[in-house]
């Protein structure tokens, strides 16, 4: 495929995201798909993740900020927001609802092979996105170091 059928397919991809529909996830996602970063395996585990934070965040959305393709890869920066209005399951641990609004940038890269994802690599500040939740807490010193980031 070429760079720019690229990055359309993860552009409809994020907006199949923001549709909330796991289902349309099988238009995209190879079965065989790997996630490095949430160490998933497989595009039935990818769809279970992604339900499972639909139902944490019904409300959640993504805006692709910028996007750049080269060979089989697309890297796309991305702000991602979403209310936590259900419960959420994070490494094993279930967290309910806290009704905390969440905003958090990430850079995914996504390996596309015969129009299909079949892995992709993230960083995503998960501190701070737990922060937001009240999952955790700055310490003392970091709030008189940084005064600025506590809330």
């Amino acid at each position: 495929m070429s760079l720019e059928k690229n990055k359309a397919l993860i552009r409809r991809l994020v907006e199949a995201f923001n549709k909330h529909n796991v289902a349309l996830l099988d238009e995209f996602i190879a079965p065989d798909f790997v996630d490095h970063d949430l160490q998933l395996r497989g595009l039935e585990r990818y769809k279970e993740f992604e339900a499972m934070f639909i139902k944490g965040f019904p409300d959640y959305s993504e805006i692709i900020e910028e996007i750049i393709a080269e060979g089989d890869k697309v890297w796309i920066l991305q702000k991602v927001m979403g209310t936590h209005t259900g419960e959420w399951n994070f490494l094993g641990v279930p967290f309910a609802s806290t009704g905390k609004k969440i905003t958090w940038t990430g850079v995914n890269i996504w390996r596309i092979v015969d129009g299909k994802v079949v892995e992709r690599k993230s960083v995503r500040d998960m501190l701070d996105f737990l922060r937001q939740l009240g999952i955790v807490e700055y310490a003392e010193k970091a709030k008189k170091l940084f005064p600025e980031y506590v809330k």
